[in-house]
């Protein structure tokens, strides 16, 4: 099997379920799913009338898909506080979203099995354009009760200084 060429010892991809969430320069606490960090790119065709049947194509707008986060629900309040930075039913008419700060850049960092940070990613200008406060609730379920918020952005890029890590190994006692 041929070895990952950043880090020599490593064999196997990472895991999908070590991984934090950070905003307001700290990680925020019960993020237990974040779904895919997603860009779509248009395709523009175009051809002169002169040209053969098939058109040429070429790159357009580029598309960033919302990003959703999920939680089990507990007392913290850092998911509605900031949903009602974009909207708040309380606030006095003309007065409905803070303008100034619903908007925050934040990172997505994914960690290998020993627990060290393997990848980082920035992502631009997000802001709570959904937010599930509670989920069905029905007594029959043995459930955690989760609550989501769906990030719109302006774009993610990977943090390339964060290198890969050396993987510790431990000595086999038996050797």
């Amino acid at each position: 099997m041929a070895r990952v060429s950043a880090n020599g010892q490593r064999l196997d991809p990472y895991l999908n379920y070590k991984f934090r969430l950070i905003w307001d320069g700290k990680p925020v606490a019960g993020i237990s799913k974040v779904s895919p960090l997603k860009r779509t790119q248009e395709v523009v065709e175009f051809r002169s009338g002169g040209d053969p049947s098939t058109p040429y194509k070429t790159p357009g707008i580029v598309k960033y898909e919302g990003i959703t986060l999920e939680r089990g629900i507990t007392h913290s309040i850092e998911f509605e506080q900031w949903a009602n930075k974009a909207w708040n039913l309380r606030n006095q008419p003309e007065a409905e979203a803070s303008l100034a700060d619903f908007r925050k850049d934040i990172q997505l960092e994914m960690f290998n099995e020993a627990g060290q940070l393997v990848l980082r990613y920035n992502i631009f200008n997000a802001w709570v354009s959904e937010f599930q406060q509670t989920p069905e609730l029905d007594a029959s379920a043995a459930a955690v009760a989760v609550e989501m918020i769906k990030l719109e952005h302006e774009g993610f890029i990977r943090d390339y200084d964060v290198k890969a890590p050396t993987e510790p190994s431990f000595a086999d006692p038996a050797a």
